[in-house]
């Protein structure tokens, strides 16, 4: 399985020492113990029980399985890096990059907009967008819709971009309106398939990262209604198992004490791939080597139909898979943005 996801020790110098040494005990203090918190507040929900932060400044992310959600259709991946900018930094460039700017990640269409679709006129002519658009015209029983918009497919005198773009827009402003829980089915699919469901049933079973995170959760709304927090809505054209996927997505973010961030990002609509995906990630303001950093938690959860059916090996090279994607995505990010050293 293929899937797509949205996505991000140095040498003291003498200076540094000096400064360490010259410093007031109430300025080093206060930091240690921040960097101390951090790490203690990451074992708490984690995967990872201990961390280096010098180490993890220069290191290449190491993404690690997950714990099970309690569904055999769920897959889960967590890493953690630290980043040289202090969160508000890293959380802007984390908003300005976009994975279409690398072909490697296939992601072919990015758009921040929920209203406008005119970019499906323009999409790329490969392999996957071909079969999206065959799958479109033979009204495939792989697209994920409701009966209604099955009906909608193109016709006689309508075009690929004009019905998908009628089927978002529909599926974009329900969203904005009702959140999650207003999304029509997958009622292709056998047992019809909710949206809200599979968000909410990412972190069951999850139980430290939901409690971690249930506040920001619940403000956002996903898996629920509409939340008090507003919402950055856009949708992409991308490459999942090599076919032609359309998305919808929503990102939230939220500062919290002492300087940290949490961030959800999650794809409530896919035309086919997966159900959907959830993206948690959490930052907290450290100091590593006496500049001001970011210690990153990232979670990856998704819900798709072909998991379901994998045992033994299929499901440990799908969990590689996903684990290899990941991977790839956050070390470009790092890369563009100069979040390694």
């Amino acid at each position: 399985m293929e899937t797509r996801y949205r996505s991000l020790a140095p040498r003291a110098s003498s200076l540094s020492v000096v400064l360490f040494i010259a410093a007031p005990l109430s300025l080093i203090v206060p930091m240690i113990c921040a960097d101390e918190d951090a790490a203690a507040e990451l074992a708490s929900f984690s995967v990872f029980p201990k961390v280096d932060l010098a180490q993890l400044s220069k290191a290449e992310c190491k993404p690690v399985r997950g714990p099970a959600s309690g569904s055999s259709r769920h897959l889960s991946v967590q890493m953690v890096y630290v980043a040289p900018f202090p969160p508000a930094q890293l959380l802007a460039k984390m908003r300005e990059w976009t994975p279409a700017q690398h072909p490697e990640l296939k992601v072919f269409l990015h758009s921040d907009s929920a209203t406008n679709f005119s970019q499906l006129q323009n999409a790329p002519d490969n392999a996957a967008v071909r079969y999206l658009i065959s799958a479109t015209a033979t009204h495939s029983a792989d697209l994920q819709l409701s009966a209604r918009e099955m009906s909608q497919l193109p016709g006689e005198g309508t075009s690929f971009a004009t019905a998908w773009t009628r089927i978002l827009t529909a599926r974009a402003q329900a969203f904005a309106s009702g959140g999650s829980t207003s999304q029509p089915l997958y009622e292709n699919v056998e047992p019809a398939i909710r949206p809200s469901d599979e968000l909410n049933g990412l972190l069951r079973g999850q139980e430290k990262i939901r409690r971690q995170f249930a506040d920001f959760l619940d403000a956002t709304g996903i898996g629920r209604g509409a939340g008090s927090i507003k919402p950055e809505m856009y949708w992409e054209l991308l490459s999942a198992d090599e076919k032609g996927v359309l998305t919808l997505g929503v990102s939230y973010r939220r500062s919290g004490s002492a300087g940290t961030i949490q961030t959800a990002n999650a794809l409530y609509y896919a035309s086919g791939g997966y159900y959907a995906n959830l993206t948690l990630q959490q930052l907290w303001p450290v100091e590593v080597e006496g500049r001001a950093s970011t210690l990153v938690w990232r979670g990856d959860m998704v819900s798709s139909g072909s998991v379901g059916s994998l045992r033994g090996i299929e499901r440990i090279a799908a969990e590689s898979t996903m684990i290899k994607d990941i991977s790839k995505a956050v070390t470009l990010f790092r890369r563009d943005t100069g979040s390694v050293r």
